[in-house]
């Protein structure tokens, strides 16, 4: 069965900086998209959706030019998500700009690299209304802690579609279960969002990790938003920080061992083909 990963990042620090990449030394190198078709080989992967990197500003729109045109020369690449200050004043004539890129498809703003309340501001709630006019999804990266203002601004924007990233990210390493448990049942009770099972196992404990320790959170995440409203994701290369691309493939098919042929069919790539119109 293939898969669609909804969670390829690529950067090159020749192009354009990325700051936080400084702080993780593993990740503080260009990733390419060769290097992603070696880590992705025989994982039956055959479509990605290109998810923005951080950039640091200036720079997302010229980082979502520089994918479309590896997307134009790859079709691996069959989606674009695109950075952006949702905060913003000019956030509408970024959109304008970005809207001309054929293999756009959604926008994210990470929010745990900004204070918490940011995304409870007015100005962020109405800029994320705009994403419907351009036909864009939003994906909600953000820590346990901040998923109750999240709920906030999910209701505010209920024409808009969300994909919580990462499940949410709890720690997995010390088995994380609030706030994590109920802030992501909350979320999942708005019709209008999905989940992503991706990043588990960069939360996990690089050493020791299992799909064992992984399958609560997995099942907790198939419980509050069922099988219609699951993507799989790589979320590559941050997931080397504790696995291989193609050792979390491995681990998804032993989360989803007991799952159906058709549940496992939206989860790896039928609902991702849906939300992401790849």
């Amino acid at each position: 069965m293939h898969l669609v990963d909804t969670h390829q990042h690529l950067w090159d620090l020749r192009q354009f900086p990325y700051s936080w990449c400084a702080g993780v030394p593993p990740l503080n190198r260009s990733f390419s998209l060769d290097d992603y078709r070696a880590a992705a080989a025989g994982t039956g992967i055959t479509k990605t959706v290109f998810m923005e990197c951080d950039v640091d500003d200036p720079h997302p729109l010229a980082e979502a030019q520089h994918v479309q045109r590896l997307a134009d020369a790859n079709p691996l690449i069959a989606g674009i998500v695109a950075s952006g200050r949702p905060e913003s004043d000019g956030f509408r004539a970024h959109l304008e700009a970005l809207a001309s890129l054929p293999k756009l498809r959604g926008f994210r703003r990470v929010l745990h690299v900004v204070r918490d309340d940011l995304c409870l501001e007015p100005r962020f709630a109405e800029n994320l209304r705009l994403l419907p006019d351009f036909g864009l999804t939003f994906d909600l990266c953000a820590l346990p802690r901040q998923l109750a203002n999240v709920r906030t601004l999910v209701e505010r924007c209920p024409q808009v579609t969300f994909i919580v990233d990462h499940v949410g990210v709890p720690d997995v390493k010390a088995r994380m279960d609030e706030p994590w448990r109920t802030g992501l049942a909350r979320l999942a009770e708005l019709p209008n969002v999905a989940c992503k099972i991706s990043g588990l196992v960069a939360y996990a404990d690089a050493a020791t990790w299992t799909p064992a320790d992984l399958q609560p959170y997995f099942d907790h995440a198939v419980a509050c938003f069922g099988w219609d409203r699951l993507v799989w994701g790589g979320d590559w290369p941050v997931c080397t920080l504790s696995a291989p691309l193609a050792r979390w493939v491995e681990a998804t098919h032993a989360l989803t061992a007991r799952a159906t042929p058709e549940q496992r069919a939206r989860l790896f790539h039928r609902n991702a083909e849906r939300l992401y119109r790849v």
